[in-house]
């Protein structure tokens, strides 16, 4: 996976994401493995987006804007954005993390200037058959 499309650098450069399962899976989720490098902070708002986190490796620092408080992330650490929180997290040390999107993202998304991820879209299957009926 390295390397290839799948293999996705932020613009910021304050992290990389492994696409693991996309949009075009079909299977109504995306998993990726994500890698915050130490010393960096990134906003993020998913206000599309529901995901959910779990901390495999190095440490950071959660700050949630909508309640003003700030959790330790260490391995292990689980944590769930369902409410499109706005959030920002401060690197200790580099911070891998696997993270599961609802709905699933296409690959191609990066945060916006707001910290959000756009709501993209796989074009669906095509049903031939129905063409060749309409015809």
């Amino acid at each position: 996976m390295e390397n290839t499309e799948r293999h996705v650098r932020a613009a910021s450069g304050t992290w990389e994401s492994k696409r693991i399962v996309l949009a075009r899976e079909r299977v109504g989720f995306s998993l990726h493995e994500t890698v915050l490098y130490a010393g960096t902070e990134t906003s993020m708002w998913y206000a599309h987006h529901v995901e959910a986190v779990v901390c495999t490796a190095g440490e950071a620092e959660l700050t949630d804007h909508e309640t003003g408080l700030t959790h330790t992330i260490v391995p292990g650490t689980m944590y769930l954005l369902d409410g499109h929180e706005r959030h920002t997290l401060k690197v200790k040390r580099d911070f891998r993390c696997l993270c599961v999107f609802n709905p699933p993202v296409t690959g191609r998304e990066d945060h916006d200037e707001n910290g959000v991820y756009p709501l993209l879209t796989e074009p669906g299957p095509t049903d031939a058959g129905a063409a060749d009926d309409a015809a």
